[in-house]
């Protein structure tokens, strides 16, 4: 344990969660966005919590993994972690989250088909415009996309004028993504888990970067109606009832979410995209690393050897083609419960629960 580390440090929770918001960003690293004061993001407690929390803690991060993720803490740079399927990467997001108590983690999956926007915001134009014809096909005549809301939760006007509930109101329509919601202005940092980047299109990585550097975006369906109506109430990735006023349509953040990227290693990155990230290859976890790992997310004592024979067949078989981890975790659960109990279903249990996920027997 190092006296720098925060992430996995001495200390209890609290204090070092202190560390980490009062620590001093580099000046090129440094957001000066204005936290709404009627807005609290979802901190420890309740069921999104209880996940990140059950998740994280079992994971047994190793010296290199701290050392990395602290580099980015004190950097305020994204972590791109790469390494085969099943060795925990996603589970390392969970595990700062866990460990130093910033909420929920805030999660974005990666498809071949995801644009930045959909991390950013989305905005129900199709809605929108039904809404409008139910109104109209009720009314007899045109009319707004909604009924009228008050003042403050209609486009957003901070007086309440005549235009404050009209035609434009489209804040009912927009909600702010994963991405989004991190870089709202917050004295604590919000962890944001990028699961799958390599299997993006090829213009996304790119496309973050922009937003990594600037810690900002701007939400244009706001943005124009900012002249007559410059602050809007939309709702977060958390919850569509958590709503955060956004002003004259631009998103800034105050302290840059605490962002880790996950990569299988389908795909290169350019230079400029890895060069602002800190970078972590996760190695499949040795055999003491294993045993830490089963005893932390089953519970098990040092002293009970039940599992012992299933590590050494969870390496063997790795040996002829990649395994995860959670293959092994399963494994033991079903042995602890007296599953496949039969010695003469050995082979057929490590069959069925170990299948290799590469090479020949795939």
């Amino acid at each position: 344990m190092k006296d720098w580390w925060i992430y996995g440090g001495e200390g209890a929770q609290e204090a070092r969660r202190t560390v980490l918001t009062g620590l001093e960003a580099p000046p090129w690293r440094q957001f000066a966005g204005t936290p709404d004061p009627e807005y609290t993001a979802p901190r420890n407690e309740g069921t999104a919590w209880e996940r990140t929390e059950a998740r994280g803690r079992g994971y047994v991060p190793d010296e290199s993994e701290k050392d990395a993720v602290n580099t980015a803490l004190y950097l305020r740079r994204p972590l791109l972690v790469t390494g085969k399927p099943g060795v925990g990467k996603s589970t390392l997001a969970y595990s700062v989250a866990a460990d130093l108590g910033l909420g929920p983690v805030l999660h974005w999956p990666i498809t071949s088909r995801t644009t930045l926007r959909d991390g950013l915001y989305h905005y129900d134009a199709i809605g929108r415009l039904q809404d409008a014809n139910l109104h109209q096909m009720r009314t007899g005549g045109p009319g707004r996309a909604t009924p009228d809301p008050a003042p403050e939760t209609s486009a957003g006007s901070a007086d309440g004028g005549a235009g404050a509930a009209d035609a434009s109101s489209i804040t009912p329509y927009l909600r702010l993504g994963p991405l989004g919601t991190a870089l709202l202005a917050q004295d604590q940092p919000r962890v944001l888990l990028v699961d799958e980047i390599d299997k993006s299109d090829i213009d996304l990585p790119g496309d973050l970067l922009t937003v990594f550097e600037e810690g900002e975006f701007e939400i244009p369906e706001l943005a124009r109606l900012a002249v007559r109506q410059p602050s809007a109430r939309i709702a977060t990735d958390d919850s569509p009832d958590d709503l955060v006023r956004v002003e004259r349509g631009r998103v800034r953040c105050r302290a840059f979410p605490v962002v880790v990227l996950t990569s299988n290693g389908e795909r290169d990155f350019p230079p400029p995209f890895l060069r602002r990230c800190i970078r972590l290859h996760m190695e499949p976890p040795g055999r003491e690393k294993l045993e830490r790992i089963v005893r932390a997310r089953l519970r098990i004592a040092p002293e009970d050897g039940r599992y012992e024979d299933l590590i050494q067949s969870f390496i063997t078989r790795g040996a002829d083609g990649d395994l995860a981890t959670d293959q092994l975790l399963n494994a033991i659960h079903l042995r602890l419960n007296n599953a496949w109990s039969g010695p003469e279903e050995r082979e057929r249990f490590l069959s069925t629960v170990m299948q290799r996920l590469t090479g020949p027997s795939t």
